[in-house]
């Protein structure tokens, strides 16, 4: 029993068994023990209270964010927070251990309660060197393009610049207004709440265009069913997409910054993205695996392929040599069918355009008598107007504005003047075009006996082709020189050799943004009087330059070119004694001069 005592320790010693104290030291050894009791209780509250605090709840992340983003940030159809910034948001506050409560509601109510303290950070908000002055910004987590949306009948547009003068939607207080504002935007401004809204005005021609984020405007058009909408300028601003919190909140942006860091590099970033964004962007296959399946799929195909080919090259190898006589032959038949078919139909079209010489003189007439009759009448209608005009200004300053034709007379004094005048100038045109048709379509005399002035003869055949012109290029230009010699020659055939040249340079030009300069000179080395035209057409190849003016040759017989315009433009340049020259190249336009001999005084024919 001792022995069992010793190893079991004081504490484990029955109270029967245990050793008393001496009297000596009795009396010490109790008030330790009470001593130590009275401080155990003392400080057993304290370190209870000390326990409870260790396990304490983070504090909770108010996170805001526009409620009417999508699909970046929306509420949803149950009421709740949705989109790829909510998702991010959530996934960050899970790895990095944080309580976050997400807010969603107007965007600028949202950029007031960040600025007043009411929520700790915005997830979704563009970069600008102006914001960051308000806030600070986290590493980018997407890129924001921005698209100007239009209806599909309005004008199409290019640039920003071309809105300019137009009515423009706008988010309010979005990076697009901030945008716009310090860019010095021209247009006129329409705030809306929300992107959805901008664009509702947009399709109800509210407004002439809208600007929101393309990807936020695709996905509305296709959700509130706007399809009288579409994107015209795409990318016209480009911003980075970034947390936000306010001004020196750097522990609070660290652990974001961290948390989107760690998402990155754990693949779960990526599938958030695919998850809301991949949907409207093509997939791509990895480049490894389209190897593979190029290995699988194509390469035996490749190898068929090429065995059926090399065989059917020998069987095509001995098919032409059997048959390259026939070939030949049926060749050579065709093209004299073919020159046959051309020669007849020039012989038409020669017979045509003479019929129409003799029709245009009948037409003439037609025309010139109710033009003749609107030329007459309209100055008459003026002196009417004229003089009704005291009687309505006095009915006017007495009984106020009336209506006149259905129109305020207040606008119909103004406009009846210019409507009356703008009727006598169109009965003028109309006349001078067809006094020049008929002119123009004149037999006239063959002999080059009469003195005639470039520049006239030049204008001439400008207003005779004008729809051509306009048709071919918005870039015209004429540089008449002043005081031009006269030349001695038939100003009719003249005029038709110009007419030619102009035609052929608009049939030149592959579309409407190419120049034609045309110009007038005096040449003292050749004294001569010269015309130019320039074209910026597709060029001629050197080996088709010198038969240019060849009887029926044609770079244009797929679209019916005859041949003969140059080659008779040709024939009456060297009966007046001048010369045509080409020069050009393939691509860089062609460049044409007339060169007429002037009149000298004293000079017989």
């Amino acid at each position: 029993m001792a022995q069992r005592q010793e190893q079991s320790g004081y504490l484990a010693m029955p109270c029967c068994l245990q050793p008393q104290p001496s009297a000596a030291i009795r009396p010490p050894l109790r008030g330790a023990l009470m001593a130590a009791f009275f401080i155990v209780i003392l400080f057993m509250p304290l370190s209870v209270k000390a326990g409870q605090d260790l396990p304490s709840t983070p504090p909770v992340i108010i996170v805001g964010g526009d409620r009417d983003y999508p699909p970046y940030e929306f509420i949803n159809r149950d009421g709740h927070p949705a989109g790829y910034n909510v998702d991010l948001t959530r996934a960050i506050a899970k790895v990095m251990g944080m309580r976050v409560e997400i807010r969603l509601g107007g965007w600028s109510g949202m950029r007031d309660a960040l600025n007043s303290g009411s929520i700790d950070v915005l997830q979704g908000m563009s970069w600008s060197e102006e914001r960051v002055r308000e806030v600070d910004f986290s590493p980018p987590h997407t890129i924001v393009n921005h698209a100007v949306f239009a209806r599909r009948d309005s004008p199409l547009v290019n640039t920003l610049d071309e809105l300019a003068g137009k009515s423009v939607a706008v988010h309010r207080r979005g990076i697009m207004h901030d945008y716009l504002i310090q860019s010095g935007f021209k247009g006129k401004l329409v705030l809306s709440d929300t992107p959805a809204d901008a664009l509702r005005m947009l399709a109800a021609g509210k407004t002439d265009f809208a600007i929101v984020a393309i990807v936020p405007g695709m996905y509305l058009i296709r959700e509130l069913k706007l399809n009288n909408l579409l994107p015209v300028v795409r990318n016209v601003a480009t911003h980075r997409y970034c947390y936000a919190v306010r001004k020196g909140n750097d522990s609070l942006l660290s652990r974001f910054n961290e948390g989107l860091a760690i998402l990155k590099k754990t693949g779960q970033y990526q599938e958030i993205h695919n998850r809301w964004l991949g949907v409207l962007e093509p997939d791509q296959l990895p480049w490894r695996q389209l190897l593979r399946v190029g290995l699988i799929v194509i390469g035996p195909l490749v190898l068929l392929v090429g065995g059926f080919a090399l065989w059917s090259r020998t069987l095509h190898r001995q098919v032409a040599l059997r048959t390259a006589d026939l070939t030949r032959e049926i060749a050579e038949r065709r093209h004299a069918e073919e020159e046959l078919r051309l020669n007849q139909q020039q012989l038409i079209q020669a017979d045509k355009m003479a019929a129409l010489g003799v029709l245009v003189s009948g037409v003439a007439h037609e025309i010139n008598n109710p033009t003749g009759q609107i030329l007459l009448e309209i100055p008459t209608l003026k002196r009417v107007f004229t003089d009704a005009a005291r009687v309505l200004e006095g009915f006017y300053r007495d009984n106020g504005d009336f209506l006149c034709g259905g129109l305020p007379y207040s606008r119909m004094r103004e406009e009846i003047p210019r409507s009356l005048d703008k009727l006598q100038d169109a009965g003028k045109r109309i006349s001078r075009i067809v006094n020049e048709l008929k002119d123009f379509a004149r037999q006239g005399d063959s002999a080059c006996n009469e003195l005639a002035e470039l520049n006239a003869v030049a204008q001439a055949a400008i207003r005779l082709v004008e729809p051509t012109i306009r048709k071919a290029t918005t870039r015209f230009s004429t540089a008449f020189a002043d005081n031009l010699p006269h030349f001695r020659g038939n100003s009719q055939r003249i005029e038709q050799v110009l007419v030619n040249l102009i035609i052929n340079a608009c049939q030149s030009l592959p579309d409407s943004d190419r120049a034609i300069e045309l110009s007038t000179c005096f040449d003292a080395s050749r004294n001569a009087v010269l015309f130019r035209l320039r074209d910026q057409g597709s060029g001629i190849s050197p080996e088709d330059l010198p038969r240019l003016t060849d009887p029926f040759f044609t770079t244009k017989r797929s679209s019916g070119g005859t041949g003969l315009g140059l080659s008779v433009s040709a024939g009456i340049v060297k009966e007046h004694n001048g010369s045509l020259e080409f020069e050009s190249s393939p691509g860089n336009g062609t460049t044409v001069t007339l060169s007429l001999p002037i009149h000298i005084e004293g000079e017989t024919t």
